[in-house]
């Protein structure tokens, strides 16, 4: 079938179609009543209605702006957090310092007993520095907390050690 062809059937079945249609029923009742009601009759109908969807408003609203408040502040919670382990870190490393400083100038006219001290203390501090690396990135990690203050106290007993030691051979 072409289109022209439907379109000629389809007017056919248009004409066939009675030009007046009666309803069912008397509708004039049903609109003799809608036009009678008084415009506050049917705002006092729709007034629960428009009552449940503005408490619904403003519980979503409440609902989005307390959990937007509750991410807020455990961001800012981790914030803080994290700003506290950095400087716990840094706090760390400024005392190791002048602990280490401090037993350097005490004992700097004493002989050390070994040669390549320097060199091992070295070695300490560039492993102290990959822990601090690695807290930068994971800084509340209490494994590489305790590491780091190993490190340190080995750096510490390392000075004292060759410096002092407790037992001298004969």
């Amino acid at each position: 079938m072409t289109n022209h062809e439907f379109e000629q059937q389809l007017q056919r079945q248009i004409d066939a179609l009675p030009r007046q249609q009666q309803p069912k029923r008397d509708l004039w009742r049903g609109i003799e009543h809608a036009l009678a009601e008084s415009p506050q009759q049917t705002k006092a109908a729709a007034s629960p209605l428009r009552w449940l969807a503005t408490a619904a408003s403003v519980c979503l609203i409440a609902v989005l702006g307390w959990f937007g408040s509750n991410h807020y502040i455990e961001q800012r919670a981790q914030q803080l957090a994290l700003a506290q382990s950095q400087q716990f870190i840094a706090a760390m490393s400024d005392n190791h310092q002048l602990q280490k400083d401090s037993l350097l100038v005490a004992l700097k006219g004493k002989p050390a007993f070994t040669d390549n001290w320097q060199q091992q203390l070295d070695e300490l501090e560039d492993a102290a520095n990959a822990i601090k690396e690695a807290l930068e990135h994971d800084p509340r990690n209490p494994t590489l907390l305790k590491m780091l203050q190993s490190v340190y106290q080995q750096q510490l007993q390392l000075i004292e050690r060759v410096h002092a030691p407790k037992l001298i051979h004969i």
